[in-house]
């Protein structure tokens, strides 16, 4: 045998801990064990949740009309006209030319950092936060640096820490908001507060995560874009979350450039787009659907979740060794696990080989900030939450 080719260190040193733990869970369930996962927020994963009707309808008539050819690389123009109709209704004058519709918000992120970033740049993110923010930027030659939310006050933005954090190396500021892992919703004067500071620094531009926009449960959440008068924000969203259809792999990012300074990354941005061909044309006719029509269908998923939520918050409060703050919005929960004389990460092992639950480590949302926690998904039916925390209620209690 050869001498093995080396890997690229961008590759090797990727982490994506909500899927990482699935390595050890498949290798159980070849050996014939059943596993109750709670690792991955996937609505389709679980009964009651499904993609509706009218959308599965509309992907299907692209299908049958043979609308499955290479569509603009921007996104088919009637998709971005409702995206930038959705998003004015959020308070903001966005047109049809401010939006690009992309793999997911996944590959928004890859198109943003790439455009954004180079050797020695900074992204302030959130910690806790979801897995990309830290994973992608490295292969860019930047690096990401988090500020904390509070774990004691409903993860709340710790303001003060993010203006000790702000130099001139920062590039882009990330709100997740509602927040993945932690739920919270950031408040009006919270995302004020965000502005101000970044107004300090021109070189900084907002990356505003709204992928569980349609989940808050505060009645309180706002579009970051619509409260900025002069700092550049990047809107992130798409149909996953909302809208029930995380395999259709369609999201979209929204440009606010008040005072007109991102022209040359948004150029940048283009090029990258152009270079990648287009995003999936026959479901961005399923979204262009779940935008055009009635909403009200999402009332009966939104308290579905909210159920199954309010549910697995009541049984972690009844288990001795666990607390958890109420989440604002999105279908997950952060669990602090009290006991910390085990490893966040051998925990999740141990409760997976003996008992059977799949969550994720903490730490794999922030090494810093989610240590001694774990998230776990709140989208199956009650009697599977039900089986999933007496199991979890025995493995820690016996």
């Amino acid at each position: 045998m050869g001498e093995p080719i080396e890997v690229a260190l961008r590759a090797s040193s990727i982490e994506y801990a909500i899927r990482d733990v699935v390595v050890p869970a498949v290798e159980l369930e070849k050996q014939g064990h059943e596993i109750i996962r709670l690792n991955i927020g996937d609505p389709l994963a679980y009964p009651g949740l499904p993609t509706p009707d009218h959308m599965i309808a509309a992907y299907k008539a692209a299908l049958d009309n043979q609308d499955n050819g290479y569509g603009p690389s921007y996104g088919i123009p009637a998709l971005r006209q409702a995206i930038s109709n959705s998003e004015i209704k959020k308070g903001w004058n966005c047109t049809e030319d401010d939006v690009y519709v992309t793999h997911g918000v996944t590959e928004a992120l890859q198109i943003i950092f790439a455009a954004f970033l180079q050797d020695g740049d900074t992204v302030l993110a959130p910690g806790p936060h979801y897995p990309p923010y830290m994973a992608y930027p490295q292969m860019y030659g930047a690096s990401t640096v988090e500020y904390r939310l509070d774990p004691n006050n409903d993860w709340r933005i710790d303001l003060a820490d993010i203006e000790e954090k702000m130099d001139d190396s920062v590039r882009l500021l990330v709100l997740i908001n509602p927040n993945n892992p932690t739920g919270n919703v950031a408040t009006i004067e919270e995302i004020d507060a965000l502005l101000k500071i970044s107004s300090n620094w021109p070189k900084c531009t907002i990356i505003s995560d709204e992928i569980y926009d349609g989940l808050d449960f505060t009645g309180s959440l706002v579009s970051v874009a619509s409260r900025s008068t002069n700092v550049p924000v990047i809107t992130l969203n798409g149909v996953s979350k909302v809208y029930f259809a995380p395999g259709w792999r369609i999201g979209y990012m929204a440009w606010h450039d008040p005072s007109g300074v991102l022209e040359l990354v948004r150029d940048g941005a283009e090029r990258l787009l152009r270079s990648r061909l287009c995003a999936s044309t026959p479901a961005q006719h399923g979204y262009l659907a779940g935008l055009s029509e009635d909403l009200n269908w999402l009332d009966g998923h939104r308290i579905r979740v909210k159920e199954r939520l309010d549910y697995s918050l009541k049984r972690i409060d009844e288990i001795e060794g666990l607390e958890c703050q109420s989440p604002g919005g999105a279908f997950y929960l952060f669990v602090k696990i009290l006991d910390e004389s085990i490893p966040d990460k051998q925990w999740v092992l141990d409760l997976l080989h003996k008992y059977h639950v799949l969550v994720v480590h903490g730490s794999g949302f922030s090494p810093e900030f989610g240590a001694n926690h774990f998230r776990m998904v709140c989208l199956p039916p009650i009697d599977v939450l039900e089986q999933a925390f007496s199991r979890i209620d025995k493995f820690i209690n016996g």
